[in-house]
């Protein structure tokens, strides 16, 4: 399959725009903390050690995982590749990451949630159908829209959204996420698809279906596709 490649232009107007919104993680207390792995088990903290500044380089703060198309032969026809803390360590602390979706013809990026992050995408090539839901408070309304090349759409934290490529070529989009690891929960894999299953009882109710439904998508393969 053909890729589809993205102008450098579009992804520093992207991380300007990124940068003056505020960030959902604690602001950092020095010029930045850079990530290191620690290996005390006994030892927990809520984001990365930080390296000493003195040690620290480009690299740290440098990914190119996002150059290069994904592989969308799948079963969804999408892929997303994010760069988060754990791809760029000089992330850590700084409130941000991004993440590339790549879509074939009719590829989908199934509905789920960022439990830590706002996001915001925009398309660069192709057209998406993209949208969220509200929570049960706000009774559950459904906010969509159709994008086109350059249109931009923001996910609020923690809101179920999806997007799907309704055009007839390959879709290209680069979201910005207001953490430096923000999370995926992916609704379909994480209800019918846990480790281990969730008791049929359970789904057939929420879901007012006969278990034997329940059963059979318990059995089905969920691609992950993040």
């Amino acid at each position: 399959m053909k890729g589809v490649h993205f102008p450098v232009t579009a992804i520093a107007l992207l991380a300007f725009a990124t940068l003056l919104a505020s960030a959902s993680d604690p602001s950092p207390l020095q010029d930045f903390c850079v990530a290191i792995n620690n290996t005390d088990p006994a030892v927990f903290v809520n984001g990365k050690f930080c390296k000493n500044p003195k040690l620290a380089s480009a690299n740290d703060f440098f990914s190119d995982k996002l150059r290069n198309p994904g592989n969308t032969s799948n079963p969804i026809g999408s892929i997303v590749t994010a760069a988060n803390v754990d791809d760029i360590p000089g992330l850590n602390t700084l409130g941000i990451s991004f993440a590339r979706l790549d879509f074939a013809p009719n590829g989908l990026n199934p509905p789920h949630t960022h439990p830590r992050a706002t996001e915001i995408l925009i398309v660069l090539e192709g057209s998406l159908y993209v949208g969220f839901v509200t929570s049960n408070a706000d009774g559950n309304r459904l906010f969509t829209k159709v994008l086109y090349k350059g249109d931009v759409f923001v996910f609020p934290v923690g809101l179920i959204h999806f997007q799907l490529n309704v055009g007839k070529t390959n879709a290209l989009a680069i979201a910005g996420l207001s953490s430096q690891n923000p999370g995926v929960i992916t609704i379909a894999n994480a209800v019918f698809g846990s480790n281990p299953h969730i008791n049929p009882d359970v789904l057939a109710k929420a879901f007012q279906v006969d278990e034997k439904e329940v059963d059979y998508l318990q059995k089905q393969f969920w691609y992950n596709n993040h």
